[in-house]
């Protein structure tokens, strides 16, 4: 018997359209521009997510990171940088954490549901030029009655995001983005080179319930992949592990990701296995190792 989630994810597959909405241009702040070749290892602050943002930026330095991408911490919003940070707090963070030698491939910010729509999800972009981030992580793309919503909204804001060199990256996270196949039919509606895809294989195991493999699953999403997650995945439901150190196969993922066009882009540590501070720096030491020796990086 096919469960609630299969059904509604093969009406979704199968009544997705194919068409592009068309995209609005507004004048507004530049981001840095991402680097063109070579792969940048980073760590995101999901593991300090508990504690307010300079813990993680100074034990993301002190692992040997260079680069980090910005999600949860202990603030109003709940976030580094989120869509409702004053844009001036945005930039300042953004000069903090360069000052510790650390650049911002990624911005997650929360979700842009609800009445506001583009405005929030352009005051999202606004805060990442303003830290001086390249990119902007979706992880959510509604339900089979507001996905259409949601696509449109993207499609009026790629442009936007591109004015300020920011690429907007689609991120499995459930739902109508649960796998690779999903992400794509996503992309194929919206019609934009600047909406890609953050490959998250830890999220295509836990979703699918360790069913799906990475290494099957990236097929799907060759030529649209800019970037990665370095998450790790271990039976049953669990991604807070160190990557190295569960069922992800990097290896063979990441020469199926090179063969489909991924050949250089973030490489971002997400999750780690929990501990004390000092058992979380030493762990983030071992990802960095880790990512480093799968791509030849030293």
């Amino acid at each position: 018997m096919s469960t609630s989630f299969e059904l509604t994810r093969r009406r979704f597959l199968e009544g997705a359209l194919a068409a592009g909405v068309a995209a609005c241009k507004l004048p507004g702040l530049a981001a840095a521009a991402a680097p063109s070749t070579g792969w940048q290892i980073g760590c995101r602050t999901r593991p300090w997510a508990g504690y307010e943002y300079r813990v993680a930026l100074d034990a993301i330095a002190e692992a040997g990171f260079k680069y980090i991408g910005f999600g949860g911490a202990k603030s109003k919003t709940g976030w580094v940088v989120g869509a409702d940070t004053p844009i001036d707090e945005a930039r300042r963070i953004g000069e903090e954490t360069r000052s510790r030698g650390l650049e911002i491939p990624l911005l997650y910010g929360g979700d842009f549901r609800g009445h506001e729509g583009p405005a929030r999800l352009r005051r999202i972009i606004d805060n990442c030029a303003a830290c001086g981030a390249w990119s902007v992580v979706i992880a959510e793309a509604g339900n089979e009655q507001t996905w259409e919503g949601y696509c449109r909204t993207l499609a009026e804001c790629c442009d936007y995001a591109a004015e300020k060199q920011i690429t907007l990256q689609l991120k499995s996270h459930g739902g109508l983005l649960a796998d690779s196949p999903l992400c794509r039919k996503v992309i194929e509606r919206v019609g934009h080179k600047n909406l890609t895809i953050l490959y998250d294989p830890g999220n295509i195991c836990y979703y699918s319930n360790g069913k799906t493999d990475p290494v099957d699953d990236a097929e799907s999403v060759a030529g649209l992949v800019t970037g990665m997650l370095i998450k790790d995945y271990r039976h049953p439901k669990r991604v807070d592990v160190t990557p190295g150190t569960g069922e992800v196969r990097f290896p063979q993922l990441m020469a199926k990701l090179i063969e489909g066009g991924f050949t250089h882009g973030p490489l971002i540590v997400e999750t780690l296995s929990p501990g004390s501070l000092e058992e979380k720096l030493a762990e983030a030491k071992k990802a960095r190792k880790f990512v480093s020796e799968l791509v030849g990086a030293g």
